[in-house]
């Protein structure tokens, strides 16, 4: 089952920023990951909370595989860097509807 990656970013130094696009990009890529979107451009429709900086969905084809990405050796020291400059939420959501009404897309 498909599993997305959602992170909501809050950039507080942006030194690891452009460094992080060139090297994640490819490693996500490798680990079966497909960005969906990673974008400043954000509506609100509802809600209190600000809006983070960055709003990013990877799909990957399983949460095994999102594990294994984001527990990955080489993705530590970028994770880490990423953590120290920035604040915000980072979740997998599986790619299913729990009410089983609605089609997901395979």
């Amino acid at each position: 089952m498909k599993c997305y990656a959602v992170a909501e970013i809050v950039v507080t130094d942006r030194a690891w920023v452009k460094d992080y696009i060139q090297k994640v990009t490819p490693m996500v890529e490798a680990h079966g990951g497909r960005y969906l979107a990673r974008t400043s451009m954000l509506e609100k429709l509802e809600g209190e909370r600000p809006l983070p900086h960055t709003f990013l969905i990877v799909e990957f084809p399983s949460r095994e595989a999102a594990h294994r990405f984001y527990q990955s050796p080489e993705y530590k020291p970028f994770r880490e860097r990423r953590l120290a400059g920035s604040t915000g939420d980072f979740v997998l959501v599986e790619g299913e509807d729990a009410s089983r009404v609605a089609r997901i897309a395979d």
